[in-house]
This record gives structure tokens, C-alpha cells and sequence, in this order.
């Protein structure tokens, strides 16, 4: 998960079936200053703050990889229907082969779980946003919610082509020597190892109230963690943090895992073990 043409280009090339964008957002952004990331014992906390070019300078950046001909889901962010919609309009008209909505980031006001927790706006913004758009529509939901299982239904209902989850857990670490928090904006997300079970609960709980397709997202560094969603009810994973811990190639490594699982307990099919958690 990058910004830039060359490293999304050299993730591909090390075994990633599609790209997903950093999130963008319609004029450029900073971020919060620094610190926005500490490493902890078993994950990483951030708050970056949803650093960006913008859609309009990105396009350069979309229009490389389509030429390489790389599978590209383009994540958005913004605060309202109108600006999610004229997003999702340009990422599809720069190239992008799917569009994700981001309606969870624990960690910025406006953007993120203000929009993210409310079930009609997630319908709205889903349902205007797929009404323009002639390419898959995610939607990226977050674990921090009570009503998590509503607002998955409230995508559903609105015609989402699949639900992504999680994003990261909302969290923070305090300076006991310096008395205050360790990152800029106090809070951040957590991600890594230690989210997955919530991430395998969260995809569970949804693939029993949903129809469609959910990609599983959080600590996945092996074939055995990507299995877990695959059995909880994912159609698909995405891995982020991975790439920190194991470095590039955790791609061939995890599909590699997962073919040798495959082949020991015999299966031909990813399709025959979506779910299997379930029965």
C-alpha cells in the first residue's frame, strides 16, 4: 500500500494479485506532523493523518501503473457525498480497476468514523457513489463500531460490490517518562499481529449477515493468517503491515502457504474454503 508508481509496480511484481492506493482525497494533504508511527510489541501505531497528493496529481502516478497493465483499487476519503462522489468519478476516469471507500480512519475527524458509524450515510454515500461509477465499489468499515454488523448491511443495501475489513484499531501509547502521548495527534490506528483475531471476528460476524463478497484486512503475515479470513468468510485478503515484517516477497511466501495447505488437505479451490468456519 504506497503512493508511489515504482513501489506499487515492484509489490505487484512480488506476487500481489491487485494494488490498493493509499487514500486520496481531493486537494493535497500533509498529514499530522511527526511522530505519526511508533512500533510497538506486536504491531504498528499510527496516525499519519491521510498524508496525499490529491486525485488531480496522483493521476500521474494511476496512469503508470495502468500502462503496466496492474490491477489498481483506488481508496478515497472525504467528508461528504459530493466529495466521494467526484472522487470515485475521477479515479475511474484516471484508470483505477475498483474504487474503496474509506469511511473508517480511526484517527481523523471528518473523514473518517464520524462518516463511518453512521449507517445512513454509508448507504447515501454508497449508493451516489455507485450510481456514477461503472467499476467495483469496497467499502472499508471499522472494527471500532458497536453496530459494525448494521453499517455492513447498510453497504449491502446501497449495492456495494464487497466489504473490506478492518481498518485499524483505534489506539494510543503514552510516554511514562515525558507524561503525554507518543504520537502528534494522541491517538492512532493500530495495526499488525496483534489485530488479527479481531479482524477474523469481524469478517466472521459479517459473512454470517451479508451476501456479498468481503476482503479480509489485518496482521496477516502467513498463508495460515490469510486461511483464517479465507474461513471466516473472505473472498479475498489485503496485506499492508505484512510488508514491514516479512519485506516484499511476503506475497509469493503467503500464496505459497497457502497452495501447500491446499494441495496437503485436499483442495483445488480457494472458492471451497471461503466460509468453512461456518458450517
Amino acid at each position: 500500500m504506497d503512493e508511489d508508481a515504482g513501489s506499487m509496480k515492484r509489490i505487484f511484481n512480488s506476487g500481489a494479485g491487485a494494488i490498493v492506493t493509499k487514500s486520496i482525497g481531493l486537494i493535497p494533504n500533509k498529514g499530522y506532523s511527526n511522530p505519526t508511527v511508533i512500533e510497538l510489541e506486536h504491531g504498528i501505531l499510527n496516525a499519519m493523518g491521510l498524508p496525499n497528493p490529491g486525485i488531480d496529481e496522483f493521476s500521474s502516478e494511476i496512469k503508470i501503473l495502468k500502462s503496466l497493465r496492474i490491477p489498481l483499487i483506488g481508496s478515497i476519503y472525504g467528508k461528504n457525498k459530493d466529495e466521494f462522489v467526484k472522487l470515485a468519478v475521477k479515479m475511474e476516469k484516471y484508470g483505477a480497476d475498483a474504487i474503496e471507500l474509506n469511511m473508517s480512519c480511526p484517527h481523523v475527524k471528518r473523514y473518517g468514523l464520524e462518516i463511518g458509524s453512521n449507517p445512513k450515510i454509508v448507504r447515501d454515500i454508497t449508493k451516489h457513489v455507485k450510481q456514477e461509477s461503472n467499476i467495483p465499489v469496497f467499502v472499508k468499515i471499522s472494527p471500532n463500531l458497536m453496530n459494525i454488523i448494521e453499517i455492513a448491511k447498510a453497504a449491502e443495501k446501497a449495492e456495494a460490490d464487497a466489504i473490506v475489513a478492518i481498518n485499524t484499531v483505534k489506539a494510543m501509547k503514552i510516554d511514562i517518562e515525558l507524561n503525554t502521548p507518543v504520537l502528534s495527534n494522541k491517538v492512532g490506528g493500530y495495526s499488525g499481529s496483534a489485530i488479527k483475531p479481531i479482524g477474523v471476528r469481524c469478517v466472521y460476524d459479517i459473512a454470517k449477515n451479508v451476501n456479498i463478497p468481503i476482503i479480509g484486512v489485518g496482521g496477516i503475515n502467513t498463508g495460515e493468517d490469510a486461511l483464517e479470513y479465507i474461513m471466516a468468510g473472505a473472498s479475498a485478503v489485503q496485506i499492508g503491515s505484512g510488508i514491514y515484517y516479512k519485506g516484499i516477497d511476503i506475497f509469493k511466501k503467503v500464496c505459497k502457504e497457502i497452495e501447500r495447505w491446499m494441495k496437503k488437505h485436499g483442495y483445488k479451490k480457494i472458492s471451497e474454503i471461503i466460509g468453512v468456519a461456518h458450517s
